[in-house]
């Protein structure tokens, strides 16, 4: 794949039938396995929300696994000569996988800083990934959820906007988007022109309503699998855009 930096990658899987109770097993279970991964430095297996938003209602279909890897050999070992991850392709119905290098983060996720610190995001052009990550205070949850569905609606909306889905650690209270947008100044427009979005920012700073959060952009590379029968990705991804980035 590339040089020798850290890459980032997400994977989503989808399960049916009796294999969506074993992905939720691996919640727990899967934990000391992908601990003795070498070169992952960080990773997050996480569950999903209904549909492609934020939702209260879980999704028992798709699982995510977030990870930084200190390097391409890292990532390539882990993601295919490991026997948790081929386990988890086996029982799982299709798979998708985007690798990307981090642009600029900032905030916290289980108090590290996974991705590094960067305040000035980079404009690389081209598809851009965003994370978006809130432990919420128990006591702001309504007036969060009561938000969610117009800012989820206004975001499934928007020409620019390739991919999302909601992912989570604990329903409910620590929650994550990932979306995938057609550039860095579509994806800034959104978030900063949509009314319902800056309602919810500025109820953010406002309110208090994280306890932690993060925030953080990558620039996509390579991406591999399908997500409903396609890669969406595919279109926007040159096939030897891995290569030239390195």
């Amino acid at each position: 794949m590339m040089a020798n930096k850290p890459i980032v990658t997400i994977t989503f899987f989808r399960f049916s039938g009796l294999a969506k109770l074993w992905a939720l097993q691996q919640m727990q279970l899967a934990a000391y396995s992908l601990n003795h991964l070498p070169g992952l430095q960080f990773y997050k297996l996480l569950g999903s929300g209904y549909g492609s938003g934020f939702s209260m209602r879980p999704d028992f279909s798709t699982f995510a696994l977030l990870c930084n890897w200190t390097d391409d050999q890292a990532a390539h070992q882990g993601l295919y000569g490991s026997h948790i991850l081929q386990k988890f392709k086996k029982e799982s119905d299709e798979q998708w996988t985007i690798y990307m290098h981090t642009l600029a983060s900032h905030g916290r996720w289980s108090g590290m800083a996974p991705f590094g610190l960067a305040s000035q995001p980079q404009d690389s052009g081209g598809v851009i990934a965003v994370l978006t990550r809130a432990s919420l205070h128990f006591k702001h949850l309504i007036d969060f959820w009561k938000h969610v569905p117009s800012v989820s609606q206004a975001i499934q909306d928007n020409p620019h906007l390739i991919f999302t889905k909601g992912i989570g650690e604990v329903p409910l209270i620590h929650q994550a988007t990932f979306s995938l947008w057609t550039s860095q100044q579509d994806m800034m427009a959104f978030a900063y022109q949509n009314p319902f979005h800056t309602e919810v920012i500025r109820k953010t700073r406002e309110m208090g309503w994280y306890k932690e959060e993060l925030f953080a952009r990558f620039k996509p590379f390579h991406s591999e699998g399908t997500w409903q029968g396609q890669d969406p990705l595919a279109t926007y991804l040159s096939p030897h855009l891995d290569e030239k980035a390195s």
